[in-house]
């Protein structure tokens, strides 16, 4: 059986502690917007003509070790170097050594087809403190589809060499209508490379970069993402843990609407903004990488000021008062960047999401019964 990816609870202590005196303990950096992978339905995708067209830079090597010191100097122990592809960066040694000279721990999300050759002799004698690499598929086909690559084979041999040296690796893992299929395969490598997976059924969609919903075909419909979810479930639990799942999930639903219901929804749960930032590759500053807004700009306004907007204007941001009365809300997960994406507004109801909620709790209990669980 393969375990989910954890938080360690030094990393949860200290969020906490972040989030109560407002302090940025995390820092995202999306290096760049480049990829040498094609997925339909990645969030921030643009190549060297479409960023030369758009007028916008990347940020040097200079500006992002400058921005993550002021950072560290406000409170920042983690960094999370992403993209796009962060290693397609020529740089990105220069930018990684001054970060991890400064005392951070550097996570990397990567899609894994570049740790090979000088760069994974690199990261061999000077390893992150851990690797997310994505797994699309579990066949060179799959990859071909979704990604434009038929690169599974490296990859998996990219992952394996990793853990054969004690690099911690994690998992993430998007289901879509292109790897769906390949659920099974994915599973049984990861159990076999013995990695955790962070797994995903809902695709964000790409407002980023397209300013939009999803395309009809870059995402599962909502009866889909929810049948995958439970199929995987399947896959990693037994029947046991499934039907103390099942139980679990059927003691937070609540049939009794709220008494005296809420006449403006909650503020942002998560971190976004109040423990942690995320800093677009032209040097926005956000307080989630699937949000367009609130915005600041360190560069022009110094870290310090570009933090403090950012931690204000999230606290001001208030979801769907539909939401906190819902008696689905304790297991749903939805946030104020899904809300945003989905519909354009923070305090707008997600309907995608409920839809795919609501199927899976169905599902899922379906199965029990189907099975006397």
């Amino acid at each position: 059986m393969i375990r989910r990816t954890s938080e360690p609870q030094f990393s949860t202590y200290f969020h906490s502690r972040g989030r109560a005196l407002g302090l940025p303990i995390a820092g995202n950096f999306e290096l760049t917007a480049r990829c040498n992978f094609n997925c339909p339905m990645c969030y921030i995708h643009h190549s060297k003509e479409q960023i030369a067209a758009s007028g916008r830079k990347e940020l040097t090597a200079e500006q992002w070790l400058g921005i993550a010191e002021s950072a560290k100097n406000n409170g920042m122990i983690f960094a999370l170097l992403t993209g796009g592809e962060p290693l397609l960066r020529e740089d990105f040694f220069e930018i990684y050594g001054g970060m991890k000279k400064m005392g951070l721990m550097i996570s990397i999300n990567t899609n894994g087809s570049l740790l090979k050759g000088e760069i994974l002799e690199r990261f061999l004698k000077d390893p992150p403190f851990r690797f997310n690499i994505s797994l699309y598929g579990g066949c060179n086909e799959t990859y071909e589809r979704m990604c434009g690559r038929p690169v599974y084979e490296l990859v998996k041999e990219n992952i394996r060499t990793l853990k054969n040296a004690g690099v911690e690796v994690s998992l993430n893992l998007s289901v879509t209508p292109y790897n769906c299929g390949d659920l099974e395969r994915i599973y049984k490598d990861a159990e076999e490379l013995d990695v955790g997976v962070k797994m995903t059924t809902y695709m964000y969609p790409p407002v980023r970069i397209k300013g939009d919903g999803c395309e009809a075909n870059d995402r599962l419909s909502a009866h889909d993402a929810a049948k995958y979810t439970v199929m995987w479930d399947k896959l990693r639990l037994t029947d046991e843990m499934f039907a103390q799942r099942a139980e679990n999930m059927a003691k937070c639903i609540s049939d009794e609407p709220l008494s005296c219901p809420m006449e403006e929804g909650e503020g942002v749960r998560c971190r976004a903004g109040s423990s942690s930032f995320w800093m677009t590759w032209d040097g926005k500053m956000l307080p989630c990488g699937l949000m367009t807004e609130p915005a600041a700009y360190p560069l022009e306004v110094g870290f310090d000021n570009a933090w403090k907007t950012i931690r204000e204007k999230t606290a001001e941001i208030r979801m769907p008062s539909k939401c906190a009365a819902c008696g689905y809300k304790d297991i749903c997960g939805v946030c104020a960047a899904v809300c945003s994406a989905e519909t354009g507004a923070f305090d707008a109801v997600p309907e995608y999401v409920c839809e795919k909620i609501c199927e899976t709790v169905r599902i899922t209990q379906e199965y029990c019964s189907e099975r006397n669980l």
